[in-house]
């Protein structure tokens, strides 16, 4: 039976992972760091010790596929208003009760109920689509690593751009991997503080602040989230610890996105009140944050860019639209601040 399936397109040998005693493994993917028994897998069932080495059992099977405006990921200082191929798999290795894709990512994969794409097609795609980038999404792409480093070397040999939007729970060799294959940006869910992370993700917050710094060493385009969830990490001093945080690991000129929750899966709290979202931006902005941003609130004035220099709007958003932008080559007209950004701003097509 392990050698029928080892001959499927999507069971693939993992990249990262050690040999113990006794045929088991130790998988070195993500910071979960499985140790798995023979013919079982990991914790995210995505990972099968088969003979005693491990395998990838989704390589290549999609749950999902779209052209996203890069907005949505979110990205708002990369590619502006360009358009993104984007694609997800199966499961996750967190335990948010609050996923928006929990029919996704709160199952191991199953390749009756999803689609094969071999890394070559979904790069075909991103031209077909006129797409700027790729952006591996709507589940953990962590996941996907050994489908991830092909089409990121594939799309980089064609052009393209590639983007991550993760929780950020990935090893240190994992993140660089990524980076050698050709990932340019990333987008990190913090999720809240130590506390909120390993009640409600059952994680280390610390290896993702870690993964924040590296990402930014090894010279990617980084922008951070947080979706703030009354309860859990909505408290002033909470907030603050995140921004400070933020300030230490990713830097001033890094955007920070405060994004608005609803009510998903086992979780019920109301939608975050819109004051807790602007009080979180006026932190950020008091404690240095250049740019922060307010998400999930189409319409709200801080989802447009500012220029820090001499606040006039730069670009102005309403969701996933770029409405109007005046920042060319990076550079506030008005004043001559110079804009982190990756790219030139679209004409949005949303």
């Amino acid at each position: 039976m392990n050698g029928l399936r080892s001959k499927q397109p999507w069971v693939k040998r993992a990249l990262l992972y050690d040999k113990l005693e006794g045929g088991q493994v130790k998988c070195q993917t993500c910071e979960r760091l499985c140790v798995i028994q023979p013919g079982k897998t990991g914790f995210c069932g995505t990972r099968q010790n088969l003979g005693g080495e491990l395998y990838t059992i989704q390589y290549g099977l999609s749950s999902g596929i779209s052209v996203n405006p890069i907005e949505k990921k979110p990205f708002y200082h990369f590619w502006p208003g360009s358009l993104s191929m984007t694609i997800g798999s199966w499961s996750c290795n967190y335990t948010c009760p609050w996923c928006q894709n929990w029919h996704i990512s709160k199952f191991p994969p199953d390749p009756a109920k999803s689609e094969f794409i071999p890394p070559e097609r979904f790069v075909r795609l991103v031209k077909e689509y006129a797409c700027q980038s790729t952006s591996i999404s709507f589940n953990e792409p962590t996941l996907s690593l050994e489908w991830s480093i092909e089409v990121f070397k594939l799309a980089k040999n064609e052009g393209y751009s590639n983007t991550f939007v993760t929780n950020g729970y990935m090893t240190l060799e994992a993140l660089r991997m990524l980076s050698e294959a050709g990932l340019d940006a990333i987008n990190i869910d913090v999720k809240g503080d130590a506390e909120a992370v390993r009640r409600y993700c059952s994680a280390d917050v610390e290896r993702v602040w870690r993964n924040v710094r590296e990402a930014k060493r090894l010279g990617m385009h980084v922008e951070i989230v947080n979706l703030i969830i009354p309860g859990v990490n909505d408290d002033e001093s909470q907030l603050l610890g995140l921004i400070r945080r933020h300030l230490q690991y990713a830097g001033e000129e890094t955007p920070l996105h405060f994004t608005r929750y609803y009510p998903a899966f086992k979780f019920e709290a109301p939608p975050t009140p819109i004051k807790t979202l602007e009080l979180a931006v006026e932190l950020a902005k008091g404690e240095g944050v250049k740019f922060a941003y307010v998400g999930n609130v189409p319409g709200h004035k801080f989802e447009n860019t500012y220029c820090p220099g001499c606040g006039r709007m730069l670009i102005e958003r309403f969701g996933l639209k770029l409405i109007r932008a005046e920042v060319k080559d990076g550079i506030c007209p008005y004043c001559g601040y110079k804009i982190p950004i990756v790219g030139e701003v679209r004409r949005s097509l949303f």
